[in-house]
């Protein structure tokens, strides 16, 4: 913000997150070369903080009091720290049933003023955006073009970390499609200005009850062509266990495509089976993640097995949430007692009495 006073200035400050190298997860998904960039290592434990500071440092240089946002729960926790940082008046609209408490607990714990409501995000975001309107209120869900600018440094940073020596492949999951939008931008701009010598490949992982961008979009064989054309957005009723991705009707569905069509992209989507077994994996070697977080490494598992990801070829995986954001996920994966899921990688949670008898039994099982 060249041109805005230090003064109004909201940050944490975010970013310089880690960018892993991953050799035991490369063997798995079948490439040599992958990395994994960990937007969870955020302060709110999401990427959403790197769009947050854009979106609240412009509500303040707007002369704004009261910010809102209809989110699934890491949006939430965002607005929430940073509104409660500038000091104005964080309203969030959930919905009312399967948020992760890991979420809720940290909007409620910023101060923000949490409503949870009688449908789904795509309805509540109908419903913010008209109650804003109303009341004088600015959003900052990711059609906020601020929150996009900001999120564009995830790509930026990455590039710089890999010194500026383009992967072949982006691989990122796919909710309201806000940071595959920023994504495509940023390369873009890196790419005219030369500091990359060619555009990775977007890779947009959905999961397969949340995917209207997979069942709307239409490769097209001119890849020069990055209009819309015939893709038409079909809105579906999301249902997956990826709460932060349980998004049906993706505002950035426009962006997205013009993305996917500027990097000669791909979508692909995942079952909420592959999406926990890749967290599962992930989370084994010591780096962790919440469930939407894996699509990236079950996306790029499924793209490799297709034969559209090659051996040879370069990925980095965006993994945007903390592993503590959805606990509940977790115990339930490895305690095997998801609905409709079998713990396919269980670490199985011991039992014993106060004796050392037992507890030598099990380390000797074990």
């Amino acid at each position: 913000y060249p041109d805005i006073d230090d003064s109004l200035i909201v940050s944490k400050p975010e970013g310089n997150t880690n960018l892993y190298t991953a050799p035991r997860l490369a063997e798995w998904v079948g490439i040599d070369d992958l990395f994994l960039k960990h937007e969870g290592e955020n302060p709110t434990g999401s990427f959403k903080d790197r769009g947050m500071t854009g979106g609240v440092t412009q509500a303040r240089a707007l002369g704004m009091t009261r910010v809102a946002c209809a989110s699934t729960g890491n949006t939430s926790a965002s607005l929430a720290a940073y509104a409660a940082q500038a000091g104005i008046e964080g309203i969030v609209f959930f919905q009312n049933k399967d948020i992760a408490l890991g979420k809720l607990s940290q909007a409620i714990a910023y101060g923000a003023t949490c409503i949870q409501i009688n449908a789904d995000f795509d309805r509540n975001l109908e419903l913010v955006r008209e109650v804003s309107e109303k009341l004088g209120i600015y959003v900052l869900n990711s059609l906020n073009p601020f929150r996009l600018e900001g999120q564009k440094t995830i790509m930026i940073e990455a590039m710089q970390q890999l010194r500026w020596q383009a992967p072949d492949w982006i691989v990122v999951p796919g909710g309201n499609l806000g940071n595959s939008s920023a994504f495509g931008k940023a390369l873009s701009e890196m790419h005219c200005l030369g500091l990359i010598d060619r555009i990775p490949r977007i890779a947009i992982i959905q999961a397969e009850g949340a995917s209207p961008l997979v069942s709307s979009y239409e490769p097209r064989p001119d890849s020069t062509n990055y209009e819309r054309g015939r893709d038409e957005l079909n809105p579906t009723k999301a249902e997956t266990i990826a709460s932060a991705i349980k998004i049906g009707n993706p505002v950035n569905f426009p962006k997205a495509v013009r993305a996917l069509r500027l990097t000669n992209g791909v979508v692909e989507s995942v079952t909420d089976q592959e999406i926990m077994d890749a967290k599962a994996m992930i989370d084994a070697v010591g780096i962790g993640c919440e469930p939407a977080s894996a699509c990236s490494l079950a996306g790029t598992k499924k793209l490799v097995e297709s034969g559209v990801i090659q051996r040879g070829e370069s990925v980095v995986g965006i993994l945007t949430g903390h592993l503590l954001k959805d606990p509940d996920a977790t115990i339930g994966y490895h305690s095997d007692q998801l609905k409709n899921l079998h713990a396919n990688y269980p670490n199985q949670l011991h039992q014993a009495d106060g004796n050392t008898e037992e507890i030598i039994a099990i380390l000797q099982q074990k």
